[in-house]
């Protein structure tokens, strides 16, 4: 089992090997899309999909987000010859040291249908299970090869690379999806003399006894305590003592952790202090992954926890592993998204009047950031930035008399992602918002003054007093608003949320204003 340090605590190797991540791998898939009416024939809503994504999930997940943070990872696991399995492989071989298990059945495929940024439904397929094959103990002995001195088979060469693997580990991250590749490396878990963290699904088999630290969800650790009404903290000891291991940290969201040692004093881990994002699909996978490597780097428990914690908040502000963007991650959105609503105008970059209500000659598959086809619409520039797998951003407001203060607010949006769509209050708008002497610029030429700057891709006009329903249509990664604004005391900031978008709030450059400008025109004349 591993070593421990003069702490009581199990002591890593820095740089004496890879992180080493063993569990079942999967293919999630997002649908994103938007749903405004219902199916005539049951009343379930209709979703227009726009794009889907596909990236890792579980132990692929776990792997994947460790290697981006810098960590020479080795995944083990068990990977199907099927369309699920080969595009999992495909998105995991640039960053990640695959050691193949061969699977039984079909790759798991998670698929969720979403709807500006909320989850409507998630449909599970594929049986797959490894297959077991003989590998190599701890002492190295071999038992891998057939009987009369025959070529070993594929599992059982696969489990000898598995093997290999593992004892070559500076620390192992067990990331179990109850699949069943965890229980086959147990006795070779068994025996080595490195960090384990164990990260347990209620279908898989008990952490093994000894493990440098477990990292249940609170759900999953009351399960595994039996005392699905106690106090996090309370079960945390009585886990740390039923599976005889050296720690046991219980997440809780937006909470943080506990963690509690073998022996030692109970420790609350509090969350740094950022927005909580809406999405925490994979943020178990982020922790477990982040404390495997801090105690492969040799970070204490509580040090490792602590880390951990941020790392899993940080993910989910975000956007989770929604918001992950990966090369080739991005299927193809559908050409034609059906007419704007009454009263919303959307305009291209070299448009002069409202968009058709039909597809444009915008090619999402062709998507270059900052270069769109002239025709396409401020919602085809959105779909193809998520077709793409890029970052959309959006900022919103009246825009007249656009002075230096605005060009510096834009060009700083712009920064932040891969396309900025502006959202412009009509005419109208204005005039409910400012008094019937606003605005001094009509909304076609504020529209041909904005979409000429190099740093605006498209603009949408809308009609009502905020943006929440043009927010709602295109779903930004990112919504920026210069001033002195809160989320608080900002109305479409709900709508962001909604989307699974952030608010990002940027100072505005002092001396320049639309009110300071016609003031100073006044007094002039």
């Amino acid at each position: 089992m591993s070593r421990l340090n003069g702490r009581g605590e199990r002591a890593g190797r820095p740089g004496a090997g890879p992180l080493v991540i063993v569990g079942d791998s999967l293919l999630d898939v997002d649908v994103d899309g938007d749903s405004n009416r219902l199916c005539p024939d049951a009343p379930v809503p209709v979703v227009e999909s726009r794009a889907e994504r596909h990236r890792p999930g579980g132990a692929g997940l776990a792997a994947l987000l460790a290697a981006r943070d810098g960590a020479r990872v080795v995944l083990v696991t068990a990977i199907g010859d099927d369309p699920s399995g080969r595009r999992l492989e495909s998105l995991l071989g640039a960053s990640v040291e695959i050691v193949r298990l061969p699977l039984r059945g079909t790759t798991v495929r998670k698929t969720r249908i979403r709807a500006r940024g909320q989850t409507l439904l998630r449909v599970d397929t594929g049986d797959g299970r490894p297959e077991a094959g003989h590998g190599i103990s701890a002492g190295g002995s071999d038992a891998g090869r057939a009987v009369g001195g025959a070529a070993p088979k594929a599992a059982d060469r696969a489990a000898q690379r598995a093997a290999a693997a593992l004892r070559s580990a500076s620390a192992v991250l067990v990331a179990d999806y109850g699949g069943g590749v965890a229980e086959l490396h147990r006795d070779v878990l068994r025996g080595l003399r490195v960090p384990i963290v164990w990260d347990p699904h209620p279908r898989g088999p008990l952490p093994m006894p000894g493990c440098a630290l477990v990292t249940p969800s609170e759900a999953e650790a009351r399960g595994l305590s039996g005392l699905p009404s106690a106090e996090p903290d309370r079960v945390a000891r009585r886990l740390v003592r039923d599976l005889d291991v050296e720690a046991v940290a219980i997440t809780l969201g937006e909470r943080g952790a506990v963690l509690a040692r073998r022996g030692g004093r109970l420790v609350p881990i509090p969350p740094p202090a950022v927005s909580v994002g809406t999405d925490p699909c994979g943020a178990g996978d982020r922790f477990a992954a982040a404390a495997a490597a801090a105690l492969a780097d040799g970070a204490s428990t509580e040090d490792a926890v602590a880390r951990a914690v941020g790392e899993a908040t940080r993910f989910v502000e975000a956007g989770g592993a929604a918001a992950l963007r990966l090369p080739g991650s991005a299927a193809e959105a559908p050409a034609s998204f059906g007419p704007a609503p009454f009263g919303l105008a959307s305009f291209g970059p070299a448009s002069s009047g409202p968009a058709p209500s039909g597809p444009a000659s915008f090619d999402p598959a062709s998507f270059d950031p900052g270069a769109f086809d002239p025709g396409a619409s401020a919602f085809e520039v959105a779909a193809a930035v998520r077709a793409a797998g890029g970052r959309l951003i959006a900022t919103g407001g009246c825009f007249d008399l656009l002075h230096a203060g605005h060009v510096s607010l834009l060009r700083r949006a712009r920064s932040l992602g891969d396309a900025l769509v502006v959202c412009l209050n009509s005419d109208d708008s204005i005039r409910r918002l400012k008094g019937p002497s606003r605005p001094l610029v009509g909304e076609r030429d504020r529209v041909e003054i904005l979409r000429a700057l190099a740093c605006v891709d498209a603009v949408a006009v809308f009609e009502e007093d905020t943006p929440s329903d043009v927010i709602g249509r295109l779903c930004p990664d990112v919504w920026v608003k210069g001033g002195d604004y809160t989320e608080r005391s900002m109305p479409e900031a709900e709508a962001v949320r909604r989307v699974g978008g952030e608010v990002v709030i940027l100072p505005t450059v002092p001396g320049h204003s639309t009110t300071g400008l016609i003031a100073a025109a006044q007094a002039a004349s």
